[in-house]
């Protein structure tokens, strides 16, 4: 019996092929990636997350997932946020690293949200959430994913970019929540009924 698709809304190769070897040969579903044009929405998280899930179900016409990243600073009250992209672009690691120069509290937190969406009308849209503290450093490690180099999470003396694959999936935001996201879909799987839960998190 096949499994049925899965479409990850996404461009970045680096990307898919972590959240497919996070997932594991074990998850029910097949997860192929489409690169289409969604909106930038601005707003909390969740508020993002959903927006860009439901027109991606319109596009896709299909069950789908959207990832939203957030890289906050406490210094900061919690910003950059989900505006991380433009900062990265604009000013890459060393301008993260730099924006906390003349602050105390280097400490942060990565956040991602991956949004789900049946694509069938008037269907809920679930959040599945993970979150890793850690702190701001001078960028170490290879410069091929995004802010990895100037994050280093609490307990480890390496950045996501100096860590081994496996071991960054075991403890980053996007391992966290697409954890919570495979046991919710091997839970359906398993006993054919659905949570009532609309959102869930891994802290």
């Amino acid at each position: 019996m096949s499994r049925k698709t899965l479409v990850f809304v996404t461009g970045n190769q680096n990307k898919l092929k972590e959240v497919v070897a996070i997932l594991g040969d074990s998850f029910p579903w097949k997860v192929e990636s489409r690169n289409i044009d969604l909106p930038e929405f601005q707003g909390e998280p969740d508020e993002i997350s959903r927006e860009k899930c439901k027109v991606a179900a319109e596009k896709i016409q299909g069950p789908v997932i959207v990832e939203d990243t957030c890289l906050g600073f406490n210094a900061f009250g919690g910003l950059p946020g989900p505006y991380i992209k433009w900062f990265l672009k604009k000013i890459g690691p060393e301008g993260l690293h730099c924006m906390l120069t003349d602050w105390e509290d280097k400490s942060a937190f990565a956040l991602c949200t991956f949004a789900f969406s049946s694509g069938i009308k008037d269907e809920p849209i679930l959040l599945f959430r993970g979150k890793t503290p850690g702190k701001i450093v001078e960028p170490r490690g290879p410069r091929n994913f995004g802010w990895d180099p100037c994050f280093q999470p609490d307990g480890f003396d390496q950045t996501y970019a100096e860590m081994a694959a496996e071991v960054k999936n075991s403890i980053s935001h996007r391992g966290k929540a697409l954890a919570v996201l495979k046991e919710h879909f091997t839970s359906l799987t398993n006993d054919g009924q659905s949570t009532n839960k609309k959102t869930k998190t891994d802290s």
